[in-house]
């Protein structure tokens, strides 16, 4: 089963230290060369980004800072694991490895149709 973990946590402008990004780069690799991380990233800080709204086909563009969120979206990852348990296993050793802040929010994946609650309305249509 796939699932996503998105990280969020305070925004910091500071750089992540060099042992921190090394402890990083080794658990990734495990859990790379271990099939069980298929993909991940980090965001640069949201000065940089902008938060795109639609409401009733009407666009609202608001550029970074987001100052008025607690915690941001810093970094996701895509996982393949056996259960939404080992999924959620993943996350607390990934929040131990960065440092113990913050939070993952883990989230399986739509792949199909297969078990979806929609499945005969979409093969019927």
């Amino acid at each position: 089963m796939r699932f996503m973990s998105i990280y969020r946590k305070a925004e910091t402008n500071a750089p992540p230290l060099p042992d921190e990004m090394a402890r990083m780069q080794t658990f990734t690799e495990e859990m790379t060369k271990a099939g069980v991380l298929l993909a991940s990233g980090g965001c640069l800080p949201s000065a940089l980004g902008a938060k795109v709204r639609s409401d009733k086909g009407k666009f609202s563009v608001t550029d970074g800072p987001f100052i008025e969120t607690k915690e941001i979206t810093v970094g996701f990852a895509i996982l393949e694991c056996h259960s939404k348990e080992h999924a959620v296993e993943m996350a607390k050793k990934f929040l131990a490895v960065a440092g113990g802040e913050g939070e993952c929010e883990v989230r399986q994946m739509f792949t199909g149709f297969e078990g979806c609650a929609g499945e005969s309305a979409a093969k019927a249509a």
